[in-house]
């Protein structure tokens, strides 16, 4: 008799466990993608870019490896003087010569017609254009004659717009960027017109002016101290 309620019990438990897996199954199904076809072959295309510049950059560093194997024992000073070169110019320490193209800011025509007040452009749309730049795979950004290097902060100090801890002066300011080449700053240039961001900017009464891209455009060089953390200088005898 034991016996036969100890497998009517189990058999109950088996049948609530099913039971409750079922509850949870229809209580919380599975998330489904919702994207359209343009929206996934859009993010396919972005990864499909990102693996081509991870696939560049890890060549560019075999070639240095390269180098370094073949030319060390030869002339080590002029290969380090070249690879320091080569480290400045893309952390943005030095001026940097390229394809790009300039956008200046200005106040929008419409605000101006209507006298509405124009507030200093706000960080948070500054950032989001740098960010939109970095994925349309800007190489080099320079706002209102600061430089971006990987530690700029552009913040708000005292209700002014800043960029270095320097303000940005007041429309009209220029915002250059580079690419590492012509087609790529068309295509930027197409993104642009084709994303939100100036109608961002036009509901901060602020409109976009981009000129034709050019095949050469010097930014200026990072002129600031840099602040290097987790790093000590090497000295003889270490």
């Amino acid at each position: 008799m034991k016996k036969g309620i100890s497998r009517f019990t189990l058999i109950l438990f088996i049948i609530g466990f099913m039971l409750a897996v079922q509850y949870n199954s229809i209580q919380s199904p599975e998330e489904r993608d919702t994207r359209d076809i343009w929206e996934i072959r859009k993010e396919l295309t972005t990864e499909a870019t990102y693996h081509s510049e991870l696939l560049t950059r890890i060549r560019e560093a075999q070639q240095l490896a390269a180098q370094y194997e073949t030319e060390s024992a030869e002339r080590p000073e002029r290969l380090v003087e070249q690879t320091i070169g080569q480290l400045r110019e893309e952390i943005g320490l030095d001026p940097y010569t390229g394809p790009g193209v300039v956008i200046t800011v200005n106040p929008s025509a419409e605000a101006i017609a209507f006298g509405f007040t124009i507030n200093p452009l706000s960080p948070e749309l500054l950032v989001r254009f740098v960010n939109e730049m970095n994925r349309f795979q800007a190489k080099a950004i320079e706002i209102d004659g600061k430089r971006l290097i990987y530690s700029s902060a552009i913040r708000d100090i005292n209700g002014r717009t800043t960029v270095n801890t320097l303000p940005i002066a007041s429309a009209p300011f220029e915002i250059k960027i580079a690419t590492d080449s012509l087609e790529t700053t068309e295509r930027m240039i197409a993104q642009i017109r084709a994303s939100g961001l100036a109608d961002d900017f036009y509901i901060e009464n602020y409109e976009l002016a981009i000129a034709e891209p050019v095949s050469e455009l010097t930014l200026v060089g990072y002129d600031q101290p840099v602040a290097v953390t987790h790093l000590t200088e090497w000295k003889e005898g270490n």
